[in-house]
């Protein structure tokens, strides 16, 4: 069994050789070619065609059944791809070669990839080498001409030389020592001896053109203002001359002398050579030292012909002009001169600044050309350069790796060919055992377990040890099986016996449940009826509490009310009582102002007594005296009758005062027997409260036992169905014990074929 089990690992131990995501990536690669299959055993057909025929018949013998025979199996095709081997690795295990050729292949992507890096790299450098060639060309050339158009003073030009001064150093910068320029981060140009030497060249020759350029920048503003004062000059020259040859005129006109007017001519001639010269000054690319000799030789001259004019000389043989008109016409003349001599000043004094910007400008356009040349020779050695890798050597590389590729595929075909026919001779030797282990094992289809399988060291080895091995436990189970189905006859017979006499006690049980659940019923209904009646009780009772606590509450009002009347009737009684000691208050009044009206009434008598003795003069004195007489009488009878009333009020109070002390203990008293009759209708609500409560006990207790009584009878109804459960079931188990008892004559006659 040991060596079947190790022939049939070293089987699948084959098949799974080579294996893994390799192989899988080139059977993906292959599925398009689909190769002849080998040829599947015919033996699983024949083998469940035989093992049916054989089964089917249950323990019957077997009649006319020949030995089965291995069909031959077809051939793939593809021998020749299974005969190839690799040269030098072939004999190393399939795995082993595809992951070297792997690697190999691994190796040549990487290079082919790295040539073509390098040369895409090296092309795109040439060409910003060739860019940065072509910029610095072209900033040389526009150097040379800004250079020359700032040398006279134009302002447009100095931005120009100085941006291309600027860009051709940082170019010439970046292939000297590498940088960043269009897009793209380039070393240094200089990577052979022929770029080194031009890049050598071309920096000697770009510092003579960068000093010229810098010291063209530096005197722009003087360039500038120069050259605005000379186009000053021209302008003004001009002007002068106009206004000389109108001097001229005038002078002719006043009958000034012909030599004088000869004299004056000469500013004319003077003023339209300075013009020219500063027009030389403007143009010309070198200053010739004799035109600002003679600008300023002019310049004095004229300056003496003016004033000769005006105030008179006689070195020069000239009078004075005395004609207002010409003389006017000088002044204009003197004026203009001022001016220019404003914008000749400044030429003079800085005539040597633009001497050297003109010579700078000079030498940057003759420094341009070889230059130029520089730089040309330098675009043209690197238009030559050719790259670093060659396409050639790009496809010789990628040849390479699909040249690796195909014996890649090569040796895994070749591989899986060859475990294809070795998987067939595999499989043609273990269907040839499968059909002698089936042929052997015929007879145990007609039940005989005696049968012993030959154990070989084929596949099917293991398979006949472990088939003695179950046809052992066969014989065992058929063995234990006929001796269980005796035990099972025996035991069948007594539980149908014991199951009989449990019914019987099953239904005696079941009618005394029937009688006990009705008589709990009839207890159950009566505790009902006892619980109702308790509890119509309670409810009474509840009704006479409430009842109680009303009449509680109202003698409570009562007494509330009746404290309330007795407070206000005191209340009442102190306010009476206030109102007699007022009315004695009044009175105590009344008294004074009837002897004040008493002793008003003297005063009046004695003054009617004086008015009489004065005579006439007292008569209006009488007449008043009489008057407070009569209300000093009316004020006393006034006061007679408050006084009078005062005593009525006085009596009153006295008899309400009475009447009050009088209510006032009915009051009391009234209070006292309400107190009474609260204090017995609370103890009348405390027992009907305790009575109400033992009602309420009792109609609970009722409630608990009738509910107790009903689920005594549920329980007992529940035990009277478990019961008949009970019983059903043991008549189950009684039929249940017959059948099992029929079953086991079946399971003994079942096993009465097999030969033991």
């Amino acid at each position: 069994m040991a060596k079947a089990q190790a022939a049939k690992s070293k089987s699948s131990a084959s098949s799974s050789s080579g294996g893994g995501g390799i192989g899988a990536w080139f059977k993906s690669l292959t599925a398009s070619k689909p190769k002849a299959a080998p040829a599947r055993p015919a033996a699983s057909s024949s083998t469940l065609t035989n093992i049916q025929a054989q089964t089917t018949g249950g323990a019957s013998p077997r009649t006319g059944t020949k030995p089965l025979q291995a069909k031959k199996a077809v051939r793939p095709g593809g021998e020749g791809i299974a005969r190839f081997r690799m040269p030098i690795i072939g004999a190393r295990p399939v795995t082993t070669q595809i992951q070297i050729l792997g690697a190999i292949a691994f190796v040549l992507l990487v290079v082919t990839g790295g040539l073509v890096f390098m040369d895409t790299k090296s092309r795109s450098e040439n060409s910003t080498y060739v860019t940065i060639a072509s910029q610095m060309q072209y900033h040389t050339q526009r150097l040379a001409k800004a250079a020359g158009q700032a040398a006279r003073g134009l302002q447009l030009a100095f931005p120009q030389v100085q941006d291309s001064r600027d860009e051709f150093a940082n170019y010439l910068a970046i292939l000297q020592n590498g940088g960043f320029a269009f897009g793209n981060d380039v070393p240094s140009a200089a990577h052979n001896d022929e770029l080194k030497s031009r890049l050598e060249e071309l920096a000697q020759r770009w510092p003579e053109s960068a000093n010229a350029a810098t010291a063209i920048l530096a005197a722009q503003r003087d360039l500038v203002a120069l050259a605005e004062n000379i186009a000053q000059i021209r302008v003004g020259s001009e002007e002068m001359a106009t206004l000389s040859q109108e001097l001229t005129g005038l002078m002719t006109q006043s009958g000034s002398p012909p030599a004088q007017v000869l004299r004056a001519n000469r500013l004319t001639f003077l003023a339209e050579r300075l013009g020219r010269g500063s027009a030389e000054i403007l143009g010309s690319e070198i200053i010739d030292p004799v035109v600002p000799f003679l600008i300023g030789k002019d310049t004095n001259d004229l300056r003496g012909l003016i004033r000769a004019l005006e105030a008179g000389s006689e070195p020069l043989g000239i009078l004075a002009i005395k004609d207002p008109e010409t003389k006017a016409k000088l002044t204009q003349l003197k004026d203009q001169f001022a001016l220019f001599e404003k914008s000749v000043g400044p030429i003079l004094r800085e005539l040597q600044k633009l001497v050297s910007a003109r010579q700078a400008g000079a030498q940057l356009v003759s420094a341009s050309e070889s230059l130029q040349n520089s730089v040309a020779k330098l675009q043209d050695t690197l238009t030559s350069e050719k790259p670093v890798a060659s396409l050639v050597a790009v496809i010789a590389f990628a040849g390479l790796f699909f040249i690796v590729l195909v014996l890649m595929v090569l040796v895994f075909l070749a591989d899986t060919r060859r475990r294809a026919a070795e998987a067939e001779t595999e499989n043609r030797r273990n269907q040839e055992a499968i059909l002698r282990l089936l042929n052997e094992m015929g007879d145990l289809a007609d039940g005989d377990l005696t049968i012993k399988a030959q154990v070989t060291e084929d596949i099917t080895g293991a398979i006949a040890d472990s088939m003695n091995y179950t046809i052992d436990e066969l014989r065992n189970l058929v063995t234990g099986v006929n001796n269980a189905a005796i035990q099972v006859t025996q035991k069948t017979a007594q539980a149908q016996s014991i199951s009989n006499e449990l019914l019987s006690a099953a239904e005696r049980q079941s009618k005394e449940i029937e009688e006990t659940t009705s008589q709990v019923l009839q207890v159950s209904k009566s505790i009902s009826e006892v619980s109702t009646t308790a509890e119509e009780g309670a409810r009474v009772a509840q009704r006479s509490l409430a009842a109680a606590d009303k009449g509680r509450l109202a003698v409570q009002n009562q007494i509330s009310g009746m404290n309330d009347i007795r407070e206000q009737i005191q209340e009442t009684s102190k306010r009476i009582k206030r109102l007699g000691e007022s009315s004695q208050e009044i009175g105590e009044i009344v008294e004074l102002i009837s002897d004040i009206t008493e002793q008003t009434n003297v005063l009046a008598l004695n003054a009617a007594i004086q008015a009489a003795s004065a005579g006439e003069a007292g008569r209006g004195f009488s007449v008043v005296a009489e008057e407070v007489q009569r209300l000093a009488e009316r004020s006393g009878e006034a006061t007679k009758q408050i006084g009078a009333i005062v005593k009525t009020i006085q009596a009153d109070t006295q008899d309400a005062v009475a009447a009050m002390e009088k209510s006032t203990q009915g009051v009391v008293e009234g209070a006292k027997l309400s107190d009474a009759a609260g204090q017995a209708l609370t103890e009348i609500d405390s027992v009907t409260k305790n009575l109400a409560q033992l009602i309420q006990n009792i109609s609970t207790a009722t409630q608990v036992q009738a509910n107790a009584t009903n689920r005594v009878a549920q329980n007992m109804q529940d035990i009277l169905e478990i019961t008949r459960q009970t019983t059903r079931g043991t008549q189950q188990t009684a039929g249940s014990i017959r059948d099992l008892a029929a079953v086991a004559q079946e399971l003994k006659s079942s096993v009465a074929g097999f030969k033991l």
